[in-house]
């Protein structure tokens, strides 16, 4: 059979280029903008206790000209699974990365993927940490690894081979990833919308701030937490042990209260100890966090003036968060991982002067697998079918979501691994929490000697309590009374177990692949 041609006009296809560049035109330009351990407490915006130091004008005045959301979160509160489900718009056992050894496929770049269909120019710059090249992108310039606090350096596409194609840099990093960005931005296809993943190492651990700010907030008082020093009706056997005697080796602490990991040895060298030795690690561990902060808005404050001045301010989306929240002294704890509400939080702002008229704030409950399919949407696409979250594009409108989720399902794999944080899943409401602790790794312990943290686990003991905790948020916002027990609110549990069942089924979250694990839950269950 011969082949068929269809001979097109060459006007017709003329006609037809002129309506996809319309088309592009008339598209949002996006800049996906996320800290590193950005946690609310430390944005001025938020309100907390934090906020009277003024540690970030420019994303406080981002947010007083857009949409704030109140109550975003992550479903898995560490670095790597966090970007795999922002990345995905699925949960972590949907996309294959459980956590900091996951390794996302390339062929799940659904995103940038995503984005390239409908048109746009696409970059990742800073920090990626999800192992395999980010190849779906366009252009990508990319930490290393975790990447370094100075001279960092990249892996840049079109430089070699992944992951040999280094490039050095010299200079804190928070300044040259926004001088990558700037400088993408100058040279950038200008025939297309752009979307930028615009990523700092900043402020994660160990705080490293560049040497200009080593002044900032030198003779302030930090305001501390109060459940730094006292919490005597807070968390369960899982977190503190029987009668108290799993403190020591259960969540890494400002206190000098962990045998391995508290920041009165780690910041002090254990030169004072007691209330005093927390009350100094406290004020020494802020200021260096709140260091590496400032660096991060001030360098916001180039990017924003930079798109201002180049006519780009008012059609570009600017969305501003962080990969997870970051415990402040809260319970006496650092890092991440738990599933209170300092670590689950993600501070989540959206600025876009065509849609927002004004600064709002919302209660909307939205976690990360909801942004990639928010930012198809603005991007004039449909959420994929494959995608797990949903789109929150009519609150950005101002309008009422329908069917909107009442609960959100986290769970964290990692047990007592690195901040001897114990294995646990949960849901979150408006106003209830609901945390199992299974206290379990998922691999079997004959398979533990092939990775990297085995020994550090074994040295410090890994068997912590099975328990539950149960929290009222509404009374209780800062999480100091676990009311598990109450009989109270037996009937608010009870549903809450059954909404966690659900969830569990709906986001392929089960452990069919861990029965292990799932004799721990049908054991413990109805405890």
């Amino acid at each position: 059979m011969k082949n068929l041609y269809v001979k097109i006009p060459l006007t017709l296809l003329l006609f037809c280029q002129v309506l996809l560049g319309q088309s592009s035109k008339n598209k949002p330009n996006i800049i996906y903008i996320m800290s590193d351990d950005h946690t609310s407490q430390a944005i001025g915006v938020y309100g907390g206790r934090l906020a009277r130091l003024n540690p970030t004008p420019n994303i406080d005045a981002l947010a007083n000209e857009g949409l704030l959301f109140k109550n975003a979160f992550t479903t898995n509160s560490i670095c790597t699974p966090s970007r795999a489900s922002i990345i995905t718009g699925q949960y972590s056992q949907t996309n294959g990365v459980l956590d900091l050894d996951g390794e996302l496929d390339p062929a799940k770049e659904y995103l940038p993927m995503e984005m390239k269909k409908l048109g746009y120019v696409t970059a990742m710059i800073g920090k990626w940490h999800l192992k395999n090249e980010p190849s779906a992108f366009d252009f990508y310039k990319v930490l290393d690894g975790q990447g370094k606090y100075f001279n960092p350096s990249f892996l840049e596409k079109g430089k070699g081979t992944w992951p040999k194609n280094e490039v050095k840099s010299v200079g804190h990093s928070s300044d040259v990833i926004t001088d990558i960005t700037l400088d993408y931005l100058k040279n950038r296809d200008k025939s297309k919308p752009f979307f930028i993943m615009h990523h700092y190492k900043a402020p994660h651990d160990m705080f490293e701030f560049a040497p200009r700010y080593k002044d900032y907030l030198a003779d302030v008082e930090i305001p501390e937490p109060a459940s730094l020093y006292y919490q005597p009706n807070f968390g369960s056997a899982a977190t503190m042990g029987e009668n108290g005697k799993m403190r020591a080796v259960v969540g890494s602490s400002v206190s000098d209260k962990h045998l391995r990991r508290n920041y009165v040895n780690m910041l002090l060298n254990d030169t004072v100890s007691g209330t005093i030795g927390t009350h100094l690690a406290y004020q020494e561990y802020l200021k260096r966090y709140l260091r590496c902060v400032k660096g991060v808005d001030d360098n916001l404050g180039r990017l924003f003036d930079y798109l201002k001045k180049e006519g780009l301010w008012e059609n570009t989306v600017i969305v501003y968060t962080a990969d997870q929240g970051m415990m402040l002294g809260e319970h006496d704890m650092i890092d991440k991982r738990w599933m209170y509400e300092e670590s689950m939080r993600m501070p989540f702002i959206v600025h876009y002067p065509k849609m927002i008229k004004s600064a709002r704030t919302t209660d909307l409950l939205i976690n990360n697998t909801d942004f990639a399919p928010t930012l198809i949407e603005l991007a004039k696409g449909k959420k994929p079918d494959y995608m797990q979250g949903m789109s929150f594009i009519n609150t950005l409108q101002g309008k009422e979501e329908k069917n909107w989720r009442t609960a959100t399902y986290y769970r964290y794999w990692m047990h007592n691994i690195h901040h001897w944080v114990p294995a646990h899943f949960g849901v979150r409401t408006n106003q209830y929490k609901l945390i199992f602790y299974y206290s379990k790794h998922y691999l079997p312990e004959a398979e533990w000697d092939k990775f990297y943290w085995s020994k550090e686990m074994k040295s410090i003991g890994w068997n912590t309590s099975v328990a539950w905790e149960f929290y009222d948020l509404k009374n209780d916002p800062e999480e100091l009374n676990n009311q598990y027990k109450n009989p109270k609110f037996k009937t608010i549990i009870a549903s809450l177990k059954e909404e966690i069942l659900r969830q569990r089924n709906q986001w392929n979250e089960t452990d069919k692949k861990y029965p292990e694990i799932q004799k721990v839950i049908d054991k413990h269950w109805n405890d």
